[in-house]
């Protein structure tokens, strides 16, 4: 089996935010900010498996620090675990106020990204390697995270059963 180091997967990307990408309070919109996320998530998936990627899943987005009009967000993504198919990747989110310099850790999140052939079948992907001490405590932790979100998928599976697609508006 292929193996990869977690750098070879890093990925990093700024962008200036400007007032079209802020809401009423001149801070960056919620949904603009989870777009860069999947966005970034995907070149460091699609850099580590070197083939189609899907997103899977996005644990939750907590904003910790708002982003104001005027200031950089600033991302970095890499793989932090892998099983077969699927790739953990943890997505870092920084704001940077251009003028002072002062950056403040705004939000993080991990997504899970599974490769897929040129039929959309799942597809094996090369395992991680971690080589810092923050890449080895995010492998070692990554187990439990995985746990946490089969357990998700199954209560939403089961949450999705007693949903009816009926229409509000159907008689």
């Amino acid at each position: 089996m292929e193996v990869k180091k977690v750098s070879q997967s890093r990925s990093v990307t700024s962008s200036h935010v400007l007032p079209t990408d802020t809401n009423n309070h001149g801070t960056l919109f919620g949904g603009k900010l989870m777009m860069y996320i999947d966005d970034i998530a995907a070149v460091a998936a699609t850099r580590h498996a070197r083939q189609l990627v899907v997103t899977a899943s996005t644990d939750s987005v907590d904003f910790i620090h708002p982003i104001n009009a005027g200031s950089a967000v600033c991302l970095e993504a890499f793989v932090t675990y892998t099983k077969r198919t699927s790739m953990e990747i943890f997505v870092k989110v920084t704001g940077e106020d251009l003028i002072t310099g002062e950056k403040k850790l705004c939000t993080t999140s991990f997504l899970t990204f599974v490769a897929v052939d040129e039929e959309g079948k799942p597809s094996p992907v090369p395992q991680v390697v971690p080589e810092t001490e923050e890449e080895k405590w995010l492998y070692e932790t990554a187990p439990k995270r995985f746990e946490h979100r089969k357990l998700r998928r199954h209560e939403r599976r089961e949450f999705h059963e007693v949903l009816t697609l009926k229409s509000p508006w159907e008689d």
